[in-house]
C-alpha cells in the first residue's frame, strides 16, 4: 500500500506541477475536470449522482469556468444566482420527485467543489500569478505535513477526539508554524518573482499561516460528511489516497482565502 500510495503522489504532484506551470486554457480545463469529478464523488455520497438535477450543477461548473476562460468576471454572480433559480425551477416542475434537501445538495456541491477551486485559477491569472499559485499548496499540504510530523513526535492534547482521533493540538500548532515557516523560506527563493508585495516573506507567512489554520477547517470538514454518511473514502479514482475530495479537501477551502489574502497584502500591508 505504501508504494502504491507513493507512487500515485508522485503521479498526482506532476499532473498538478504541470496543470499550473502551463496556466491558461489548459489549467482552466483541468480544474475544471477535477472540479466535475469531486461534484460527482459528492453527489454519489448524497445520492444525487443518478438524479438529473445533477446535470444542472455539472452544466452550471461548465457555465462558471467558461466565464474565467473568457476572462469575464463579471459574470460569475449572475451564473451562480441563475444556477440556483434554475434549480428551484427543476425542483418546482418535477415536484415531488426531488425534495428540498437534494435541491440544497446539488447547490452546495457546485458551490463547495467547481468555485471555491476554481480560485486556482484566478490566483495563477494575478500578477506573479506563477509563483502566487503555489502559496494554495504550501498552505494546505504544507501544514498536513508538518502537522502530521508533529504530531507523531510531540502530540498529546486531541483537537478534535470524535471528528478526527488521530489530530492533536500539538499538531496543529505545529502545522501552522511549518505553513508559515514555508512559506517565507519560498519567499527566500522567489522574492525577485513576487513583487506584488512590499514585505514577501511577512506576506507570504501571514497566507502560510492562516492558510494553514483553514486548511484544518477543509479537511475536518470533509470527515465530517464522511462520518454523517459512513465511508471511508470518497472515491477510489487515485489509489492508496482515494478520491478527488480525499487528496484536496483542505485545497478546496485554502485556494479562497489565499486569493482574497493575496489581494489584500498587495495593497501594500
Amino acid at each position: 500500500m505504501f508504494w502504491i500510495r507513493l507512487r500515485s503522489g508522485i503521479l498526482l504532484l506532476a499532473a498538478a506541477v504541470a496543470l499550473l506551470v502551463i496556466g491558461g486554457p489548459v489549467m482552466t480545463a483541468g480544474i475544471l475536470a477535477v472540479s466535475l469529478q469531486g461534484m460527482w464523488e459528492l453527489y454519489r455520497v448524497l445520492g444525487l449522482d443518478k438524479k438529473r438535477m445533477s446535470i444542472v450543477g455539472y452544466c452550471t461548473a461548465a457555465a462558471w469556468f467558461a466565464a474565467l476562460f473568457t476572462g469575464r468576471q463579471e459574470l460569475l454572480l449572475p451564473v451562480l444566482v441563475l444556477s440556483l433559480l434554475v434549480m428551484m425551477a427543476v425542483y418546482v416542475i418535477a415536484y415531488p420527485k426531488y425534495d428540498a434537501p437534494q435541491l440544497m445538495g446539488v447547490f452546495f456541491g457546485f458551490v463547495y467543489v467547481a468555485v471555491m477551486l476554481s480560485y486556482m485559477v484566478q490566483i495563477r491569472a494575478l500578477q506573479n500569478g506563477a509563483f502566487l499559485v503555489w502559496l494554495v499548496f504550501i498552505s494546505s499540504w504544507g501544514c498536513d505535513t508538518c502537522a502530521y510530523c508533529v504530531g507523531m513526535l510531540i502530540g498529546k492534547h486531541k483537537m478534535a477526539p470524535v471528528l478526527s482521533p488521530k489530530k492533536s493540538v500539538e499538531g496543529a500548532v505545529g502545522g501552522v508554524v511549518g505553513a508559515a515557516l514555508i512559506g517565507v523560506i519560498y519567499a527566500l527563493a522567489f522574492r525577485n518573482h513576487l513583487t506584488v508585495f512590499r514585505n514577501p516573506m511577512f506576506s507570504l507567512a501571514v497566507i502560510g499561516a492562516f492558510g494553514g489554520l483553514i486548511s484544518m477547517v477543509g479537511d475536518l470538514t470533509a470527515s465530517a460528511i464522511k462520518r454523517n454518511y459512513g465511508i471511508k473514502d470518497y472515491g477510489t479514482l487515485i489509489p492508496g489516497h482515494g478520491g478527488i475530495l480525499d487528496r484536496f479537501d483542505s485545497v478546496i477551502i485554502t485556494a479562497p482565502l489565499v486569493y482574497y489574502l493575496v489581494l489584500l497584502l498587495m495593497t501594500g500591508i
